[in-house]
């Protein structure tokens, strides 16, 4: 597994060059991918151009959020898909081979069993508009309770309902995208992470939360930088456990933006590295993001 910068999800910088830039400064080993950008600098001066700053900075691109709503009348989810099929295209050029959608666990529309099919024929055909583009889809679940608050209809928002999701889809490149930190708000262990296979694993998002409060009171806004005071959610022990599985592709650090607490000396990018290195030195991990050879003792 290897060191990721989510710049989009945290808003750090304006253009590519920036967070590239950022990247390279403070060890990350790889970016995620704006491909609406992308595409659009693309179509203004070619492809060429549009990639090169990736070319040249040697990182890897891990993988694009999906640039659409799923919750979207069926005419506008078909307009949708068929645009994916040109950014799947753009971003394979730039060597991403990932495309991250999330579940949104409650609504007004739908009870749970048309929702559920509702989401297993969307991913289905999602994941064959990326086939083409040797490309997988993560799947991901929310679990702050308030996302779910004065909804009709309660949907998936824990790893075991979405594993089943994602098993059901009809297209064998689908996998879970892993965030920790929705992990443990929804009640889920290490166990439950031990229960998955390494290849089931698409992306994985860190991030911690204060002690003092309850798990039903969490919103997204709890969402911390790991390695501060509190340690309420080991995400040591999840990249442990990830490296003992085999684990092999970006982790990144994703917490609210407000608790970032960057300043003019410290950018939210430094600080983000900082937290995974301290994450990575706990764990005895290599920079590639194995673990560490123990030296053999004589006797």
């Amino acid at each position: 597994m290897y060191k990721n910068l989510n710049a989009s999800t945290l808003g750090l910088a304006s253009s590519p060059s920036e967070v590239i830039e950022q990247a390279l400064t403070y060890g990350f080993r790889g970016i995620d991918l704006d491909v609406v950008d992308l595409m659009r600098r693309a179509k203004l001066r070619g492809m060429v151009f549009a990639r090169r700053l990736i070319d040249s900075s040697k990182l890897r691109v891990s993988a694009f959020a999906l640039p659409f709503d799923l919750e979207t009348p069926d005419n506008e989810f078909e307009r949708d898909l068929a645009q994916l099929a040109e950014w799947a295209a753009a971003a394979a050029e730039v060597g991403c081979r990932c495309c991250l959608a999330a579940i949104q666990p409650a609504g007004d529309r739908l009870p749970y069993h048309e929702n559920f099919n509702v989401y297993r024929n969307r991913f289905t055909q999602i994941a064959k508009m990326l086939q083409p583009h040797d490309m997988r889809l993560g799947v991901g679940f929310r679990a702050s309770p308030d996302l779910r608050r004065d909804k009709a209809f309660q949907f998936i928002y824990e790893l075991e309902a979405t594993v089943l999701l994602t098993s059901m889809v009809g297209a064998p490149n689908v996998g879970i995208d892993l965030d920790a930190w929705d992990l443990f708000v929804s009640g889920g262990t290490l166990d439950s992470l031990r229960a998955l296979k390494p290849e089931q694993i698409v992306a994985v998002h860190l991030a911690d939360a204060a002690e003092d409060v309850a798990l039903d009171e969490m919103t997204d806004r709890s969402r911390l930088v790991p390695g501060g005071e509190t340690g309420r959610f080991d995400m040591a022990a999840v990249l442990a456990t990830l490296a003992e599985m085999g684990y092999k592709g970006p982790v990144d650090i994703k917490p609210d933006r407000s608790s970032i607490g960057a300043t003019r000396n410290e950018t939210p990018a430094k600080i983000l590295g900082r937290s995974l290195d301290t994450l990575w030195t706990a764990v005895g991990l290599t920079s590639h993001g194995k673990m560490a050879a123990r030296p053999q003792t004589v006797s």
